[in-house]
C-alpha cells in the first residue's frame, strides 16, 4: 500500500496462542469465541505481525516478532507456529536485507515484540538488524528493567539489553516526532511506556496499534485484554484514541489479529466500529468495500 512518500508492507514472525480469557479480560467467552475460536486448551490464535513502511532513505520496522530463542516447552505452551528466522527470512523473499533495515520502533518490550531483536549467532547473541536505531519510551526501559511481579514474565531482558550495550538504542520521552512524518504516542494501560507508532503521509496516517487494539474484535472499547495493567487507563485511551482515528481517517495496523490486518473505523449505534477493512498488500478499498 502507498500513502504520499510512503511504502506499507505486512511481515510476519510466525502465530502463537494466548488464553483467550486473559486477551479479552472480563468480556464473556461466549461473546469473544465467535471471532476467536479457542483450543481444548482454551488458547486462541494471535498473529505476530510486524509493519514495513519505506520512505526516502528511511526502511522502517515497527516491532519485531518473538524470534527463535524458545525451548520446546515453551514452544509448546505458547503453541509456537513459525519456520527459523521467520520475519528475516520473509524479508528476505521481499528483497529486503535484514542489514538495510534503518530504524526500528518497539511499540513495548513484552517478549511478543521485542523478542526478535536478537538472535543466537556462532558467537553469543547478535543484533538481528545490526545497523538500526531502535527506538523505545525511557519510561517503558526503565519499568521492563523493574517491572511488577504481576507481569515479570512478559519481558526477557536478553532480548533487549544488548541494544544498549551496542549503542544503537533510541530512547524517547513521551509524544514525538522521532524523524519527519514519523510520531509516537504513549499508552500507559497496558504497560507503562507503551507507544503507538503514526506515520503521517500527506494522503492520510497509518498507526500501528500494538497491544492497545491487538484485534479489530476489540475496537469495541470496553473490551481490552486481562493482561493490561491499568484497565480504566486503556478504556480511557482507547476512547480518546480512537475519536481521533474516527474525526481524522487514521487506518489501523492490527499487531496480532489472524484474520485481519488493517481497518479504518467509523461510529454508529453507539460504538466504533470498523469502517473499511482490507489488506495492506491488496491496498486501499475502494469505494463501497467494507468488512
Amino acid at each position: 500500500m502507498r500513502l504520499g512518500d510512503w511504502r506499507f508492507r505486512a511481515f510476519h514472525d510466525g502465530r502463537f496462542k494466548l488464553d483467550g480469557g486473559a486477551m479479552f479480560g472480563v468480556v464473556p467467552k461466549v461473546f469473544w469465541e465467535k471471532e476467536h475460536p479457542a483450543d481444548a486448551s482454551n488458547r486462541i490464535d494471535l498473529d505476530l505481525r510486524c509493519l514495513l513502511a519505506e520512505g526516502g532513505d528511511r526502511r522502517v520496522l515497527v516491532d519485531v516478532g518473538m524470534g527463535d530463542r524458545w525451548s520446546d516447552k515453551q514452544v509448546g505452551i505458547f503453541a509456537i507456529e513459525r519456520r527459523p528466522r521467520q520475519l528475516t527470512a520473509e524479508l528476505a523473499e521481499a528483497g529486503i536485507t535484514r542489514e538495510s533495515i534503518t530504524d526500528v520502533v518497539l511499540t513495548h518490550l513484552h517478549f511478543d515484540h521485542a523478542g526478535g531483536a536478537l538472535r543466537q549467532g556462532e558467537d553469543g547473541l547478535e543484533l538481528v538488524f545490526p545497523n538500526a536505531r531502535h527506538w523505545v519510551q525511557k519510561r517503558h526501559w526503565d519499568w521492563a528493567h523493574d517491572p511488577s511481579e504481576r507481569d515479570r514474565a512478559s519481558f526477557r531482558r536478553e532480548d533487549f539489553d544488548l541494544l544498549e550495550a551496542r549503542g544503537q538504542l533510541q530512547m524517547v520521552d513521551g509524544a514525538a516526532e522521532i524523524f519527519p512524518g514519523v510520531r509516537v504516542t504513549p499508552v500507559n494501560g497496558h504497560t507503562t511506556g507503551q507507544q503507538l507508532v503514526e506515520f503521517h503521509t500527506g494522503q492520510g496516517v497509518v498507526v500501528f496499534v500494538g497491544d492497545l487494539i491487538p484485534f479489530l474484535s476489540q475496537l469495541h472499547v470496553p473490551w481490552i485484554m486481562g493482561f493490561d495493567l491499568n484497565p480504566l487507563l486503556t478504556v480511557a485511551e482507547k476512547k480518546k484514541f480512537l475519536t481521533r482515528a474516527v474525526e481524522d481517517g487514521y487506518i489501523l495496523v492490527f499487531e496480532h489479529d489472524p484474520r485481519f490486518e488493517a481497518a479504518t473505523v467509523r461510529f454508529g449505534d453507539g460504538r466504533f466500529q470498523p469502517g473499511q477493512v482490507f489488506t495492506l498488500a491488496a491496498g486501499l478499498p475502494g469505494p463501497g468495500e467494507a468488512a
